[in-house]
């Protein structure tokens, strides 16, 4: 099965402006919800969420609208964040 082009949400036919959701897509949305909920419950900015943690503020939007799906090892990166965001900012920060 390819997720790209397995179709997840068909697009409405009676709405010109719809379009077809691929499972992929469906995939890219959710860990942008999640990265967006993470930020907001860390108070932060897309900007100085990508300060605080050293990922590129325009991969972050990428990721929250779901245009692209981070690469494995940032998932498992954000997923430390998650458990301990205070420890990580301070190795980040050295």
């Amino acid at each position: 099965m390819n997720k790209e082009t397995t179709i997840a949400i068909p697009a409405d036919p009676n709405d010109p402006e719809d379009f077809d959701v691929s499972v992929a897509g469906v995939e890219r949305a959710h860990m942008g919800r999640r990265i967006r909920k993470l930020r907001n419950r860390l108070g932060m900015s897309q900007q100085e969420f990508a300060v605080a943690f050293g990922i590129a503020a325009s991969s972050i939007r990428q990721y929250e609208i779901g245009r692209h799906m981070p690469p494995p090892a940032v998932r498992a990166y954000l997923k430390v964040i998650e458990a301990e965001p205070e420890m990580v900012k301070r190795v980040v920060a050295g």
